[in-house]
């Protein structure tokens, strides 16, 4: 959103607790799914994947808690992200820039925009990974390919028809839904090890759970879902910021919660079911070195047979193409933010050219990351780590924003959601320190 996003002036249009009419008919339902959906997809990245395959195949079924644990902190930090944006039209950065010294904001979307930037890149190599195992040919050409898609939906595409696309493609996580089940699982050993977790305290163990608590609880899944509610404020005529029409808020509060809390289980639900399908397959094969998504679709194959091959390497192409964008388009909207620029991908591209050329040249610069002869594992790493410095950090500030009426007016947190919103920072906190003593220690040994 620009710097005039919240809409200001006249009262809301409205003169009952909802928000403007979404249409009817037998699929009218849907409408109610928006940033929420879409943000807990796109968390479930070809990069994730990789996390939650490595979980599955080393450590069995004795960390799937972890994605039970995760789901409310995950709800709780979404859902206030969203209040930011829908509250106030702006996205966070843009209501960070107007809270916090210049030099802090400016260093955090900086790092923000590398680890997304290199998040993406990683995710574009392995939809490209992927593909190949599927049908062959260049991998610099399907890099590229993607590269080109992703940016072309994102600059030429209108903002409700890229929505509505990015919501269909959410469809392609339950590829992995159906590979745990044309898979033979243990079910009751998965009942059991998520309600009655036990987990070894070594370098290794600390090492995935960290990873697992990063990838779910990841920084540009709040600026996205903030900066998209701010986008849906400005694309309806009929919806303001709820600062300048709080006759809108009942209904807002309704959609959002269940929008993120719905998107979010999808989220969880579909990394649970990564966790069991490899557990299943690979775990109870020995198989336990895997390093990337297309590693574990590779490893599928001999194992649990073609069909799910197929099925577990498609998922990672849809999903790809629904995280990539999402990586840039939210450095772009904080970068767009900060910078007073006109942001929004409800604009043509020759009104917010340079909140576009942020997109384009993030995707490009993480295309060629992959030719770089930059180790992809490595990149991930640090990407991992960036993400922890950033994350704190920004939850902290969020949780002060949204406890304050100078910005929120009268629509600062309710206690319980205040609460479940400083236990995910203070879960966050703890697995930044975690991530910092499991690389020292395994640095000393």
């Amino acid at each position: 959103m620009s710097e005039t996003a919240a809409k200001s002036g006249a009262p809301g249009p409205f003169d009952s607790d909802d928000e403007p009419p979404a249409g009817s008919g037998p699929l009218a339902f849907l409408r109610v799914f928006g940033p929420g959906l879409i943000t807990g997809a796109s968390d479930d990245d070809p990069s994730g994947i990789a996390t939650y395959s490595q979980a599955g195949a080393q450590y069995g079924y004795g960390l799937e808690w972890t994605l039970l644990f995760s789901w409310p902190l995950m709800c709780a930090i979404q859902e206030i992200s969203a209040r930011i944006g829908r509250v106030t039209g702006r996205g966070i950065a843009g209501n960070l820039k107007r809270a916090y010294p210049r030099s802090l904001v400016f260093t955090l979307i900086g790092l923000l925009l590398v680890a997304n930037t290199i998040n993406l890149g990683a995710d574009l190599g392995a939809m490209a990974a992927a593909l190949k195992l599927l049908i062959g040919g260049p991998l610099w050409l399907l890099i590229g390919v993607f590269a080109v898609l992703s940016t072309a939906l994102e600059i030429f595409v209108s903002y409700k028809r890229y929505a509505s696309i990015l919501k269909w493609l959410a469809l392609s996580l339950l590829s992995y839904v159906a590979v745990a089940f044309a898979v033979k699982v243990p079910w009751g050993d998965v009942a059991w090890n998520l309600v009655a977790p036990s987990m070894k305290f070594d370098v290794g163990t600390l090492t995935v759970v960290v990873a697992v608590l990063g990838t779910t609880i990841s920084p540009y899944l709040f600026f996205w879902q903030a900066s998209e509610e701010a986008e849906e404020v400005e694309d309806d005529p009929k919806a303001q910021a709820l600062r300048r029409s709080p006759d809108q808020a009942k209904a807002a509060f309704k959609r959002i919660r269940i929008d993120t809390y719905l998107g979010m289980a999808l989220s969880n639900a579909v990394a649970l079911f990564i966790v069991i399908a490899t557990a299943a397959t690979l775990h109870a094969h020995g198989v336990t070195n895997i390093q990337t998504s297309s590693q574990a679709a590779e490893a599928l194959k001999p194992v649990a047979g073609p069909p799910v091959f197929f099925i577990f390497a498609i998922g990672i192409v849809g999903t790809g193409l629904l995280a990539v964008p999402v990586l840039a388009g939210s450095g772009a909207y904080a970068v767009g933010e900060v910078l007073g620029w006109t942001t929004g991908l409800d604009r043509k591209w020759n009104k917010a050219k340079r909140f576009y050329a942020v997109i384009a040249v993030a995707t490009l610069v993480g295309g060629l990351i992959n030719f770089s002869g930059l180790d992809p594992i490595k990149a991930l790493f640090w990407s991992a780590v960036i993400n922890g410095v950033v994350a704190v950090p920004v939850m902290v500030m969020m949780m002060h924003m949204t406890s304050h009426r100078k910005i929120m007016g009268d629509f600062i947190l309710s206690p319980g959601l205040r609460i479940a919103g400083w236990l995910a920072t203070a879960v966050m906190a703890a697995a930044a320190i975690g991530m910092f003593a499991t690389m020292a220690m395994a640095g000393g040994g």
